[in-house]
């Protein structure tokens, strides 16, 4: 099994910042990607930012410019760095990691249970 422990989060006013984490620990085979998705009340889960094991990153386009995702190998831990936040940023953040396993090495998705970011206008 997976467990994905997230920190950080909370209640920042706009403009502020937050970041939050997520170590990976358990059954750690070949990471493919981790990652920050977030739901909002009512909407839908979506992608925030994500890296590759080759520090390949990938970022909605509502948060380039203001987000940083970061991750360290040795610990298997990814971190979201959140700048210039806004009351739309308001939503449950979650850590995903997606990897290869054995032994078929097909992929397989983790998911986090989740950290509140709220932001206030």
């Amino acid at each position: 099994q997976v467990q994905l422990v997230e920190s950080g989060g909370g209640l920042v006013q706009a403009g502020g910042s937050l970041s939050v984490s997520c170590a990976a620990s358990g059954s750690i085979f070949s990471i493919n990607t981790m990652g920050w998705y977030r739901q909002a009340p009512g909407k839908q889960r979506e992608l925030v930012a994500a890296i590759t094991s080759g520090g390949s990153t990938n970022y909605a386009d509502s948060v380039k410019g203001r987000f940083t995702i970061s991750r360290d190998h040795a610990k298997n831990t990814v971190y979201l760095q959140m700048n210039s936040l806004k009351p739309e940023d308001t939503a449950v953040y979650y850590c995903h990691l997606d990897q290869r396993m054995p032994p078929l090495w097909i992929n397989y998705e983790s998911w986090g249970q989740g950290t509140q970011v709220t932001v206030s206008s």
